[in-house]
C-alpha cells in the first residue's frame, strides 16, 4: 500500500513539472517569435513650435506605439497613417498605437492649420 502510494505521488509531481515546463518553454517561444519579427516597438515623439523629434525614424514591421508629448507653447496633435492623437495643450501627452503591415514611408505631420507647413511634418519608415 505504501508502494502505490509513494508511485502515485512521483507521478503526480511529474507530471506537474512536465505541464509547468511545457507551459513556460510556450511562453518563451512566443516571445522569442516576436522579438525576432520585431511585432513591438516603442516611438517617443516630442513635439514642439514647429517641428517633431522622433526616439527613431525607422521600425520593423508590426505594432509601433508612438508616446508624444507636446513640450511646446502651442496645442499639437501626430497623425500617421490615418491616425492621430487628441489635441495636446502644453505639457500633455497620449499614446498611438498603430499596426504597421506593410514595408514604406509613412508621412506624419501635426494638423493644426499652418503648423505642418511650419515643419511639423516628416516621413516614419517600416522595413
Amino acid at each position: 500500500m505504501k508502494r502505490s502510494v509513494f508511485i502515485t505521488l512521483v507521478v503526480t509531481a511529474l507530471a506537474s513539472v512536465a505541464v509547468s515546463a511545457h507551459a513556460s518553454s510556450r511562453s518563451a517561444e512566443r516571445a522569442q517569435a516576436a522579438g525576432k519579427a520585431g511585432l513591438v516597438a516603442t516611438v517617443n515623439v516630442t513635439a514642439t513650435e514647429f517641428k517633431f523629434v522622433l526616439s527613431a525614424k525607422s521600425a520593423k514591421r508590426g505594432l509601433v506605439t508612438f508616446k508624444v508629448t507636446n513640450k511646446g507653447k502651442l496645442s499639437h496633435d501626430f497623425q500617421i497613417d490615418g491616425r492621430k492623437t487628441k489635441m495636446l495643450s502644453p505639457g500633455q501627452s497620449d499614446t498611438l498605437r498603430v499596426t504597421f503591415l506593410k514595408k514604406g514611408a509613412y508621412p506624419y505631420l501635426c494638423t493644426v492649420p499652418g503648423h505642418a507647413a511650419a515643419g511639423m511634418k516628416g516621413v516614419f519608415t517600416i522595413t
